[in-house]
């Protein structure tokens, strides 16, 4: 090995320790970057010729990302940060409802507010991509192998429309001991909320007038706004299996000024109600019990319980706020006190993670090295759970980073005294014709 080529090796290993300065000075840099993931050069050697006459020419950085390795997690308290638990990421986009495949990342940093629009984005500026969910409530089909179909999340100014109530049910139990009085008492009266066309709510108002006979009663149905609709008698087994529960329903009438009606059938014990609330009349089957079913209106001695119901419909509403769930799905809580299911955040996963390519803003790019993408439900094929109100810090230990730092310096002086003394050496290689 000549002079020259141990001052090649020499300026070899000042370049790939340099390197690895420039990797640790970034990790340090940093180590308190929301699910950032420290970059190290693996220092390898090199050679010339081959086999036996194969000799060493120095070495070289080759750059790496410990991308598998996650960091801790810390609460921040705001429902739209978000963190991985597990293997995963989110998926990000460049621009609000991006169609361009390649301007789709992955990353770790959930730092996600909702911009002027209620898009949510993240500090990089990059807006978070899920699957809308239908108005029913379902996904459909959606690819999970592309980034085909995804759109950006939303939470801004969403809105639900009003849908009128169509079914009601009701349950209750009257005291047997109030009926068959020769003075009977004062009817027990309850009433239910249900939804018109526009997304209002209105009220129906049931009346139970205990009668002289014994076991026998008469329901009055009214309207809030409308008034009285009709009226039914309803008489209760008292003796055997079905004691307690509707005998028999009897002289249903209306009462209801038209268009408005009542109906009843008395095998089924459900009153149809025309209610005359809007240009077209809203019609409602109120369920009350069939003859010899508990799963309404019951007669047993004791308190009048007063009236559980069921109703259909929905209630116009306004979206206050957002809730995530550990599954990736988020969830819009309106004015109006629902629930809905807006978007389906899925996890993305890879082959091999530590392969992604980096891009600007804490996010990766898929590559050749990392394997194909593969979109999962979060918790679920292996993927990760999402953590709402909390950030993923980076995988940096800085203790590490700063040992990591001396033994590069100190490899870095060593290669300088090796490429100082070759040319010392070769000074007087050339002095020596004087």
């Amino acid at each position: 090995m000549s002079i020259t080529q141990a001052m090649q090796i020499g300026i070899s290993g000042l370049a790939a320790n340099s390197g690895r300065v420039g990797n640790i000075s970034d990790n340090i840099a940093n180590a308190n970057t929301d699910g950032y993931r420290r970059s190290f050069s693996q220092l390898v050697t090199t050679t010339t010729g081959s086999g036996v006459s194969a000799t060493g020419a120095g070495v070289r950085a080759s750059d790496r990302s410990d991308v598998s390795t996650a960091g801790g997690l810390r609460s921040t308290g705001v429902a739209t940060d978000l963190a991985v638990s597990g293997d995963g990421f989110f998926v990000v986009s460049r621009n609000p409802n991006e169609t361009n495949a390649a301007n789709f990342m992955l990353t770790r940093a959930g730092s996600f507010r909702p911009d002027e629009n209620g898009n949510l984005v993240n500090s990089a500026g990059y807006y978070l991509a899920g699957h809308a969910y239908g108005e029913d409530g379902t996904l459909g089909a959606v690819d999970m192998s592309s980034f085909a179909g995804m759109t950006t999340v939303n939470v801004g100014d969403v809105t639900i429309e009003g849908r009128a109530s169509t079914e009601m049910s009701a349950a209750t139990n009257l005291p047997a001991q109030a009926a068959g009085l020769a003075t009977p008492g004062a009817p027990f009266v309850s009433s239910a909320e249900y939804y018109n066309a526009l997304g209002g709510t209105e009220r129906l108002t049931l009346s139970w007038e205990p009668t002289a006979t014994d076991n026998t009663w008469v329901l009055n149905v009214s309207d809030q706004a409308e008034g009285p609709l009709g009226s039914v008698t309803v008489a209760f087994n008292d003796s055997g299996p079905d004691a307690g529960t509707p005998a028999a329903y009897t002289g249903a009438t209306s009462v209801a000024a038209a268009p408005g009606g009542f109906a009843f059938d008395p095998a089924t014990g459900i009153a149809t109600l025309t209610i005359d609330n809007a240009d077209t009349p809203q019609v409602i089957e109120l369920a009350i019990g069939a003859p010899g079913t508990t799963d309404g209106v019951t007669q047993f001695a004791g308190d009048f319980t007063g009236l559980s119901s069921t109703v259909d419909g929905e209630a116009a509403g306004t979206l206050v706020r957002s809730e995530v769930a550990q599954n990736g799905d988020v969830y819009g809580i309106f004015d109006s006190g629902q629930r809905k299911l807006l978007y389906s955040v899925p996890m993305a996963t890879v082959t091999n993670p530590d392969g992604l390519s980096e891009a600007d803003g804490n996010a990766f790019l898929l590559s050749r090295s990392s394997g194909p993408l593969n979109l999962a439900r979060a918790g679920e094929a292996g993927a990760g759970t999402v953590t709402s109100g909390a950030l993923e810090g980076s995988n940096v230990e800085v203790a590490q980073e700063l040992t990591d730092l001396i033994v590069a310096q100190r490899a870095y002086s060593s290669n300088a005294k090796i490429v100082t003394t070759s040319d010392q050496m070769l000074e007087e290689t050339l002095s020596l014709k004087r």
